[in-house]
């Protein structure tokens, strides 16, 4: 027998058997409800906070947390962007996608910027009860402080000093958010537009300078070749001057060292006819004799040579010469003329 058939016995069919049934479903009902309230599983890396009776009572961490039914209650939160009413706060690193916003930089030209915002909520505590509207805080703060920065700036910085902007702008945002419990890990400037007739200036602007630069380095380029020319003509000079130093101290070398062989087989030469004349003559005469004849040979070689004047001591020139023959046949020496030499020019005037 059923425990329903049981309670129908002993009230003897004075409760309707649907209002038993009814009775029951409620039961489970609040059942299912009181341990809905009382049981509450928290996803990794997520935090819930817990009100009792209206009031802050304690952190649930991740994984299964028992509060008390009807007291605790989680504390939701509506936020910018995200689904309101949620009870769990991500502790994770999010970012926030801002869109182009209007900044006037201080050469008054006004530009679009758009902006990521890398942020972590370090204090759950702060993040929920120290601000409002905790993502819209954010924004408002990224979009302040990013025209406070630019408005300091021309044009031309903002467009090349992007890196100063973002560690500008997260100083800022870091410095402003500590209070509610979050960390500004990164600011990121996408992208700047500028005007379209500022940026058709400003390309013309580029074309100019890149122009410049082409010249001045083809005219470095000049220069350098230039420069690397002279320098090995300036090399090749003074290699060529050095060549020719060498050649004339070698020709000069040999010429000395040809002197000195001459003249060592002259003296030899001396030496031998000073040996043989010892007795009979006096060498010195002989010698000047003989270059005197040599002489007259070379002066008869020329085609010109017609006429060819004698001195006055051509009498007692020749009268040596028979004299040296005369000695050199009573020697039995050989005598200085050499019968392959041509004969002296026999017409004299």
């Amino acid at each position: 027998m059923t425990f329903l058939n049981l309670i129908l016995l002993q009230t003897d069919g004075v409760i309707p058997a649907f209002l038993l049934i009814f009775f029951l479903f409620f039961i489970g009902i609040v059942l299912l409800v009181i341990a809905a309230k009382t049981i509450k599983i928290v996803p990794q890396a997520s935090v819930m906070l817990i009100e009792r009776l209206g009031r802050f009572s304690k952190v649930a961490a991740s994984g299964l947390n028992i509060l008390m039914p009807f007291l605790d209650k989680p504390r939701a939160v509506y936020w910018t962007n995200t689904r309101g009413g949620i009870t769990s706060i991500d502790l994770r690193e999010q970012y926030i996608d801002l869109p182009p916003q209007p900044v006037i930089t201080r050469d008054n030209v006004t530009i679009h910027v758009d902006s990521v915002v890398y942020w972590q909520i370090t204090d759950p505590v702060k993040a929920v009860y120290e601000m409002n509207d905790l993502v819209g805080g954010i924004v408002q703060l990224t979009i302040t402080g990013m025209r406070a920065v630019m408005g300091d700036m021309d044009l031309d910085h903002t467009l090349s000093q992007r890196d100063q902007i973002n560690a500008k702008l997260r100083i800022i945002l870091d410095e402003a958010t500590d209070k509610w419990g979050v960390k500004v890990t990164r600011v990121d400037v996408k992208n700047i537009n500028p005007p379209e007739d500022v940026r058709i200036t400003m390309e013309k602007q580029m074309t100019a300078e890149r122009n410049r630069r082409a010249l001045v380095l083809q005219a470095e380029g000049d220069r350098q070749a230039a420069i690397t020319r002279a320098e090995g003509e300036k090399q090749a000079a003074v290699t060529r001057a050095e060549g020719e130093k060498q050649s004339a101290i070698l020709a000069a070398e040999g010429a000395a060292e040809a002197r000195q062989r001459n003249a060592q087989g002259e003296a030899q030469a001396i030496a031998l006819v000073a040996e043989a004349m010892h007795e009979h003559g006096n060498p010195a005469e002989y010698l000047i004799t003989t270059r005197y004849i040599e002489s007259l040979r070379d002066m008869t070689k020329g085609n010109n040579a017609k006429v060819i004047f004698m001195p006055v001591e051509t009498a007692s020139m020749l009268s040596s010469v028979g004299a040296i023959k005369e000695m050199f046949s009573d020697s039995g020496a050989k005598s200085p003329d050499d019968p392959n030499k041509p004969p002296p020019p026999r017409q004299l005037r």
